[in-house]
Order: structure tokens, then C-alpha cells, then sequence
């Protein structure tokens, strides 16, 4: 009777304890079914945990700009993927593709991206270390 107790109530805290990881690794403010291509210039680069974040100047169709912000993955992911903390450089233009914000602000996860010489970034595929 008491293992089937502490059985019943290990598996009652479960879902409680596994609550905070899924609320961390959450993609519910982003529109998953939905892209959209920034252009813009890098203003900042952070390569910091526990995700990395693109800040870009987008020119909008008033003559400004906007500032977005585009969140990566984890440095560790990145690195093994040929990534560095110089991958982008302030002052350098990209274009990145993005499941935008589902409420419209100027933000989204990171899909894939393009340099101004043509160069493809990717977050995802096969580690380059081995």
C-alpha cells in the first residue's frame, strides 16, 4: 500500500515539475504556421544563454526604422553548428526569415537567414563537430 502511495504521488508531481520547462522552451507567442522575411542591419549580436537574440534596424515604409529582434538558439547549438559569438557583425546586412509574433510586434524565432554576399545561415541540421 505505501509503494502504490508514493507511486501515485511521484507521478501526480510530474506534470508540476515538468510545467516550468515547458513555460521556458514555449514557441505559443510566435505564429508557427507563418513566415516573414526581415531586412535589415545588425545593430547587436547577443550570444548569451539561454538563447541568442539578432537585433536589427528594418527600414519601414515611412523612412524610418524599425528595431526587431530575432531570438536564436543557445550558443552551445549554435557553436556546433559552425557558429560564433562574430557569425553576425554590427554594421552587416542580413535578411532573416521568421515565424513572427502572433500580437504583431517587431519580433520573431529565428528560421534561416542570408547574408549581403549570399551566405546562408542556418540554426538546424547536422553538428559540425564531431
Amino acid at each position: 500500500m505505501k509503494i502504490r502511495l508514493s507511486v501515485s504521488l511521484v507521478l501526480a508531481a510530474l506534470p508540476l515539475l515538468a510545467a516550468p520547462l515547458g513555460a521556458h522552451h514555449s514557441f505559443a507567442p510566435f505564429a508557427m504556421d507563418a513566415e516573414r522575411t526581415v531586412t535589415g542591419t545588425v545593430i547587436q549580436f547577443d550570444w548569451t544563454n539561454p538563447h541568442t537574440w539578432i537585433w536589427l534596424e528594418v527600414p519601414n515604409d515611412k523612412g524610418g526604422v524599425d528595431k526587431w529582434g530575432v531570438e536564436g538558439m543557445s550558443p552551445n547549438y549554435l557553436a556546433r553548428r559552425g557558429w560564433s559569438k562574430t557569425t553576425l557583425k554590427v554594421g552587416e546586412k542580413v535578411s532573416i526569415v521568421v515565424h513572427p509574433m502572433k500580437d504583431g510586434s517587431n519580433a520573431g524565432t529565428f528560421i534561416r537567414a542570408t547574408t549581403a554576399d549570399g551566405k546562408p545561415l542556418a540554426q538546424t541540421g547536422q553538428p559540425t563537430e564531431p
